[in-house]
């Protein structure tokens, strides 16, 4: 039972965490837009206006849900195969030289589940980062994130010649994209040799 559990985790994590874009967008504006399934169903039900303070979900506030939608499943994916690296060998060795659950967490589980939690981070800002679909089609005005604004300098009707502002911001994607990865790459590298 228990690798039929992680495979369906594995499983659902894997589907959810594909669902991002336009389709996400799409799902959010139909569950908790100005008249989506959710709100109206608060409002006449309860009458709980989600909307009182603004309309949240289409500005900057309002990406953080769909990216908890498939940001989650992500970290589960890739931070999973370090949960399976405790061995129960490491817990009962512990056990075995009188340590408590505190003293294995501490000295056996943490320092092998730090380098794998890092780098699994790192993937996830640098997921997050890149993102461009669902923030651009939840968010119609204004440029909040990097790929938005390398958006609006390209493609703008009212304000011309700001291509080389997009070539830059894309350049310090480029840039901070290296770092992320490079410090992935050393994260993973330490976590590995865990795995083995």
């Amino acid at each position: 039972p228990d690798g039929t559990f992680r495979n369906a985790i594995n499983a659902i994590s894997g589907v959810l965490a594909q669902f991002a874009g336009v389709p996400l967008a799409f799902a959010y504006i139909a569950a908790l837009g100005l008249n989506g399934m959710v709100t109206v169903f608060l409002k006449n039900t309860w009458g709980i206006n989600i909307y009182s303070g603004g309309t949240w979900l289409y500005e900057m506030p309002g990406l953080i849900l769909p990216y908890m939608a498939f940001q989650i499943p992500l970290m589960v994916i890739v931070f999973l195969p370090a949960l399976e690296a405790l061995r129960p060998q490491w817990a009962e060795a512990n056990a075995t030289l009188g340590g408590t659950r505190f003293t294995y967490w501490t000295r056996v589980g943490l320092p092998v589940l730090v380098p794998s939690l890092i780098g699994s981070l790192l993937l996830l800002f640098a997921s997050a980062f890149s993102a461009y679909a669902t923030a651009a089609a939840l968010i119609s005005q204004g440029s909040q994130i990097v790929p938005l604004q390398i958006r609006a300098a390209l493609s703008s009707e009212t304000v011309l010649g700001h291509e080389n502002l997009a070539g830059a911001l894309a350049l310090g994607m480029i840039l901070t994209m290296v770092v992320v990865m490079s410090l992935y790459s050393l994260a993973d590298r330490r976590s590995t040799k865990w795995r083995r």
